[in-house]
């Protein structure tokens, strides 16, 4: 089911000249998502206020961005720091809480707009808390969709939020996507770099290093993301938010390699018609946006030169050198907990990655035993979805630790 389709209140159909200026709270400011949209709400201070500002550890950070910012809330997740945010809060007007409890009650708090870009399941509960009354969420975080589409979405349904992607792919297909008219729709296609590693042989990918990994050619992303984008596991949790964001069937929704990231997705249409949407790697596209929709707003990202790029290839993904991409089927195909069993093993095999206890393609290999190895159940509620992340957690780091380099 499309997600889109929830009106506006009228005074901010334009968070750009709009009657007021649209409220936002940021969930992940501290990282690279919530960097950019910090940078871009601060060149635009009378078309955007600011409720809220979160971060999991960062405290320097975030105090920064609040008082910058204006901020009513600062939230550390970590609850160790609070004194060190409360001190550098001191003598501003930002209030400084911390805490788990303390991020859903910011999702709580009656912002426009909660740019939810936590990384990781920590992003699930104040995200489903903004759907819950009604937001607009712009939503950066993957695992949401990935880990509780059907929960999240029947809460979106219910409370008559608006879901607006911001990763780049997704939005480029919401962008042009025929909300109206979905049966014109034959299929999309999602684009992908393919990462560093995209013309590397298995054999070679065998001694790849963390630094290597992490030496993404076109976008400049977190830790967490640039792995799974040299797996291409990212495009592989792509294919399942696609699915539960837009109204097609898994086998309309393609992968194409794309090595210049110009052309973000694209859309097919019934008439043999395919539609695009087109831009320089630069996240500041999307996010803008998406705060902006359904208006535009200026930004600093490059522009893009057709005559400089001078060519565009794409190609189809090797799923034996890339198995992510079919293990992210599978458990799309197999249903109930399976998406979040594939997001937890491979949150842990990430990590276990960049801390040297795992190989490059080994990361794959341990979400594969993870999902051969817990059983998937239905699903019905948060806590369920919490359940099964611990349970696929705990399998994969036995899985790992049985792993010898």
């Amino acid at each position: 089911m499309a997600v889109a389709e929830a009106p506006i209140s009228e005074p901010h159909t334009s968070a750009l000249g709009s009657i007021n200026p649209r409220s936002i709270s940021v969930f992940g400011s501290t990282g690279s998502i919530g960097c950019n949209t910090v940078e871009l709400l601060s060149q635009n201070p009378k078309s955007f206020s600011v409720d809220a500002l979160t971060a999991g550890s960062n405290w320097q950070l975030l105090a920064k961005q609040a008082i910058e910012l204006g901020a009513s809330v600062a939230v550390i997740n970590d609850e160790s720091h609070y004194n060190d945010l409360k001190n550098a809060l001191s003598g501003t007007n930002v209030e400084a809480q911390a805490g788990n409890v303390a991020l859903v009650e910011a999702a709580k708090i009656p912002s426009d707009m909660v740019v939810a870009a936590i990384v990781g399941a920590a992003g699930l509960k104040p995200t489903l808390e903004a759907a819950k009354r009604g937001a607009l969420v712009a939503l950066a975080n993957k695992e949401c969709l990935v880990s509780a589409g059907d929960i999240l979405l029947k809460e979106v349904k219910k409370s008559g939020a608006t879901i607006i992607p911001v990763d780049s792919e997704h939005s480029a297909i919401f962008q042009v996507f025929d909300f109206d008219n979905p049966d014109s729709v034959a299929g999309i296609t999602l684009t992908a770099s393919g990462g560093p590693f995209r013309d590397l042989s298995l054999a070679e990918m065998q001694s790849v290093t963390r630094e290597d990994a992490l030496n993404h050619p076109n976008w400049d992303m977190g830790a967490k993301i640039s792995i799974d984008s040299a797996t291409m596991m990212n495009k592989g949790l792509e294919i399942i938010e696609a699915f539960h964001l837009f109204p097609v069937a898994l086998d309309e929704i393609d992968v194409l390699v794309h090595p210049q990231s110009v052309v973000h997705s694209l859309v097919s249409y019934v008439d043999g018609s395919v539609l695009a949407q087109m831009g320089t790697p630069d996240m500041k596209t999307p996010i803008s946006y998406a705060l902006a929709w359904p208006g535009r707003m200026t930004t600093s990202a490059q522009k893009l030169s057709l005559a400089d790029v001078g060519r565009l290839d794409f190609r189809a993904p090797d799923n034996e050198r890339f198995p992510a991409l079919g293990l992210a089927r599978r458990a799309l195909q197999t249903g109930g907990s399976a998406p979040t069993i594939l997001n937890a093993a491979n949150e842990v095999a990430v990590l276990a990655f960049l801390q040297g206890k795992i190989g490059f393609v080994q990361i794959s290999a341990v979400v594969q035993r993870v999902l051969e190895s817990v059983n998937s159940v239905a699903m019905g509620s948060i806590d369920d979805v919490l359940a099964a992340d611990d349970e696929a957690r705990d399998t994969a780091n036995n899985v790992i630790n049985t792993i010898k380099l």
